[in-house]
């Protein structure tokens, strides 16, 4: 069991985590005709909406309250009133996510109270519908302030009700790490049980890379009000990543409708723990073509544990993502050098690994150093440096991923997913050899399984 120790440096010069009301924009970024709001300074939204530009590539609706020194000193209920009715009137939004910041927060503004009043006396907010989110910069990361997002959307817009109704229906929460490539996949595969599937969020709709053709001020696509509405209506409902167990609790308590918890949907047992939960909610055998695909991902485990076993890996990011390809590259025969994360999860503890550490890129290069190097570092693109400087490759995994095209489309999720994943760390263990017999002894397997076939 691997110990969470949390790093006391009062200094972080490399930080590893994303900001919390960042992952809440993102969270209402799956949602149809969403526009979050940040209750904060122009400065928190402009870094934010950077991120996820350079990340997606994609044009990002996100507006700020733009507080001041005086309204931080006096209050910003003024600056969030003039925000909400403005941006009502200029983008007819479906759904606004008003998002507190540190700023806000460390004040100590009452902003549920607050929204109260402005909605009381501004008739023409009725239309549309404004969850509120308390996400401070100084509370958790991305992770955090998605989690966070997703529950006080559930709270706000789900309504009451016994559970049960469309008997053929999936609710899907999945984590921050899954982007819309994953949520395509994932969509897929619930549809192959004859299940429909409910995402919330749903960033596969909005971030795919699709254009309209005019100009829309809002997201474009994703999950609807409606369909949120209704989720009470389904029969399970499965999260994907430990973060999202608040969330899941919350629509259980709000409906009754049974949750399932899963810290991953990467690997070859994570993949079945999830076909397995669809095939019993759907009362009917795991299809042939699903059962293939897992055939082929155990034939590509099969092919890359050669260049897997008895390579070392550090892996950085947010925990879900740390969960999930610490564990895989376990699974291939490797083993952990580093394990850095941006917060303690109970999903972590069962990593192969003495030590998780919360901290941040610098901890990740004194890792790697006391370990006596290692031959792969998994992190987002901020983890260049270090991998040039300790003279390893690095596999770029998580948000953001800036200077690579199509990070929001690669899929990491199940048996197909993990599959291609496997393929895609496995040639990049090719093109940086640490041991050169290693491709002999793949050729030769190779050789052989060609001569058995024949």
């Amino acid at each position: 069991m691997a110990d969470q120790l949390t790093c006391t440096k009062p200094l972080s010069t490399s930080p590893l985590k994303v900001s919390a009301p960042l992952g809440a924009a993102l969270a209402f970024m799956g949602m149809d005709g969403s526009l979050p709001l940040f209750h904060g300074s122009q400065g928190c939204t402009a870094f934010a909406l950077v991120m996820m530009v350079r990340h997606f590539r994609e044009a990002i609706p996100l507006q700020t309250t733009a507080m001041n020194q005086v309204s931080t000193i006096l209050g910003g209920m003024d600056h969030v009133e003039d925000a909400l009715c403005t941006v009502v009137r200029r983008a007819r939004p479906k759904i606004i996510g008003l998002i507190s910041t540190a700023l806000t927060e460390t004040r100590g503004e009452d902003m549920a109270g607050d929204l109260k009043i402005i909605l009381a006396r501004n008739p023409e907010l009725a239309a549309t519908t404004v969850v509120n989110v308390a996400a401070p910069d100084f509370a958790g990361s991305l992770e955090t302030g998605w989690s966070k997002a997703v529950t006080a959307m559930i709270e706000a817009i789900v309504e009451v009700r016994p559970c049960g109704g469309f008997r053929r229906r999936v609710n899907l929460l999945p984590g921050a790490h899954m982007m819309p490539g994953d949520l395509e996949a994932l969509k897929e595969l619930v549809a192959e049980f004859d299940l429909a599937p409910v995402v919330l969020p749903d960033l596969s709709g909005s971030l795919d890379g699709h254009v309209p053709d005019h100009f829309i001020p809002t997201t474009f696509g994703g999950t609807s009000l409606a369909a949120v509405r209704d989720m009470g209506r389904a029969r399970l409902t499965i999260a994907i990543g430990e973060h999202m167990r608040p969330a899941a609790e919350a629509l259980r308590a709000r409906t009754g409708v049974p949750a399932l918890v899963l810290d991953r949907a990467t690997g070859l047992a994570a993949a079945d723990r999830l076909v397995v939960a669809l095939s019993r909610t759907a009362a009917r055998p795991v299809p042939e073509k699903i059962r293939r695909q897992r055939s082929q991902l155990v034939d590509a485990m099969l092919d890359g544990h050669f260049y897997f076993a008895g390579r070392s890996f550090a892996v950085a990011g947010e925990p879900a993502v740390v969960a999930a390809y610490g564990n895989l590259v376990s699974e291939m025969g490797g083993s952990l050098a580093a394990a850095v994360t941006t917060g303690s999860c109970r999903a972590l503890a069962d990593l192969p690994i003495d030590r998780v550490i919360v901290g941040d890129f610098e901890d990740v290069e004194e890792r790697i150093a006391d370990a006596g190097g290692c031959d792969l570092l998994i992190a987002n693109a901020n983890g260049r440096q270090v991998a040039e400087r300790c003279g390893i490759p690095l596999f770029r995994a998580g948000f953001p991923v800036f200077d690579r095209l199509g990070a929001a489309h690669q899929v990491s999720v199940g048996y197909r997913g993990t599959r291609d994943l496997i393929f895609r760390l496995g040639n990049l263990l090719i093109e940086h050899p640490r041991h050169g017999h290693r491709r002999a002894q793949g050729e030769d397997h190779h050789a052989g399984k060609t001569v058995a076939l024949g």
